[in-house]
């Protein structure tokens, strides 16, 4: 008796596995999770942007700001990120660069500003300020994000190849 037990325990159990194994054959995989993007955070960007970053590369984001002229290497369009990349918005990578606390040695060096810790000012130099800071990036990477152009798209005042 203590066998038959045995070998019908295998056998539901070998059952089971079979019919997982099969309802799991018809299910298509899961597909990247849409993320939305919440206005408050592009607004907060924007702010961001137009404080810190305008200077530079302009109220656009196109690399005409008034500061650029003194500047030995120009400042990248910004609008044209994605369009780079194929299409691609490199969400990590923006954020790395704004931030700067993270070296990058392949981009040579930095004439921009090391905005993790220039936003760390006055806050607690701890978990609360770190994610303090990092939101604050996240914003910019969002505004960033939302001022693409396709591909193939001529910016505003840009002459068509």
């Amino acid at each position: 008796m203590f066998n038959h037990a045995r070998i019908v325990s295998r056998l539901a159990t070998s059952c089971l596995a079979l019919l997982g194994a099969l309802a799991c054959a018809g299910t298509p995989a899961p597909q990247p999770e849409q993320t939305t993007t919440h206005p408050f955070l592009i607004e907060q960007g924007a702010a961001d942007f137009s404080d810190n970053c305008a200077s530079c590369h302009g109220l656009d984001g196109r690399g005409g700001g008034p500061a650029a002229v003194a500047l030995i290497v120009p400042p990248a369009d910004l609008t044209r990120i994605a369009a780079r990349r194929e299409g691609t918005f490199p969400r990590l990578d923006i954020a790395y660069v704004i931030d700067g606390r993270f070296e990058l040695t392949a981009h040579g060096s930095r004439e921009m500003p090391v905005w993790g810790r220039r936003f760390l000012v006055g806050l607690p130099e701890d978990e609360f300020g770190d994610a303090m800071v990092r939101g604050r990036i996240e914003a910019l990477v969002e505004y960033l994000e939302s001022i693409q152009v396709s591909p193939g798209e001529v910016s505003p005042g840009e002459v068509s190849p």
